[in-house]
């Protein structure tokens, strides 16, 4: 912590303009300058930029002292001299080969990646291993390797993953990252995709991140990424977007998708000459009339009988034939 004062300094920043209003000086070497869309990462992850410097004349938003600023490896360990909200880390990484840098505390990190183990058990109903279609253009395909799969590779005339429980594609899968998600919203083209998926008889889009991540407005508005995944959930509603927190757990709940589609598709296959092995029923036949209509007709077209008493058998016989003939 030498060549600066042991100090954790947030400052507003003077760019105009900018999404990341905040910039935070960390007490290490001559002090590392980073731009901040927060000043503390209390629900999420804080994404951060490396700034050109610190200015002359700062609008100081806080200063805390600093028990230790230690870089190990590609991140920065820092704990500050204060009862609460005191432990964070900044880590360096990069994605899509930029640089990215997160602001993050143990709290934020779990909720990023929850701690919960995918499944290893078979999907509901199938009896071996399900054959599942992966298209060839998949670079970093799913492996499905803990659950029973046996994975073909060829190219699909849409989605990315894709069960054939008869006699051409019927099931499809299609998997999006955050970034590749808000790039097709962005640009039109998930419209393009949903299409493909909806000449299918089940089709599913799944997203490995969470809906959170969505609104973050990192790289774009987060008013305007949520109206066009709403707009695009609307124009087509038989095609579920799903959001999992993972990728691994965007793994399992396509496997799991995909054999229940199997299932239910191949069921509906092995019955689908059902109908024409019924017996047509024909129309429905009038019930036989009570005894109480009989009287009540007998009485309006003049027929005398008892108020009591079995309907005799010619008094019935021209009930039926008058009903008959209006027929």
């Amino acid at each position: 912590m030498s060549g600066v004062d042991a100090e954790f300094v947030i400052a507003r920043n003077p760019e105009e303009g900018s999404a990341l209003p905040y910039l935070l000086r960390l007490p290490l070497g001559d002090g590392v300058v980073l731009k901040a869309r927060e000043t503390w990462p209390r629900t999420a992850k804080v994404y951060c930029h490396r700034a050109d410097g610190w200015p002359d004349d700062p609008e100081i938003v806080e200063r805390i002292p600093v028990r230790t600023c230690v870089r190990r490896g590609a991140a920065i360990d820092l704990v500050l001299d204060r009862a609460r909200e005191r432990r964070s880390q900044i880590v360096f990484t990069f994605a899509r080969g930029r640089e990215a840098i997160f602001w993050q505390t143990a709290r934020t990190a779990r909720k990023a990646r929850p701690r919960v183990t995918a499944p290893t058990a078979k999907a509901v109903g199938a009896d071996g291993p399900l054959t599942v279609v992966v298209d060839t253009q998949e670079k970093y395909p799913y492996r499905f390797a803990r659950q029973q799969v046996a994975v073909v590779r060829r190219r699909l005339p849409a989605g990315d993953y894709a069960v054939e429980p008869g006699a051409g594609l019927v099931a499809a899968v299609e998997r999006k990252s955050l970034a590749d998600l808000l790039t097709a919203l962005s640009t039109g083209t998930l419209g393009y995709a949903l299409a493909d998926l909806a000449a299918l008889a089940r089709a599913a889009v799944v997203v490995e991140d969470r809906y959170a991540r969505l609104l973050d407005g990192e790289h774009v508005r987060p008013a305007v990424a949520a109206d066009a995944l709403a707009e695009t959930q609307v124009r087509w509603p038989a095609i579920p977007i799903v959001f999992c927190d993972t990728r691994t757990l965007a793994e399992e709940w396509t496997y799991r998708w995909l054999a229940a589609a199997h299932r239910e598709l191949a069921a509906a296959a092995a019955t689908a000459d059902l109908e024409a092995t019924l017996t047509p029923a024909g129309p429905l036949q009038p019930g036989e009339a009570t005894p109480a209509e009989i009287r009540a007709w007998a009485a309006a077209h003049g027929h005398d009988v008892a108020d009591r008493g079995r309907i005799p058998t010619t008094l019935r016989q021209a009930y039926d034939q008058h009903h008959q003939a209006r027929r």
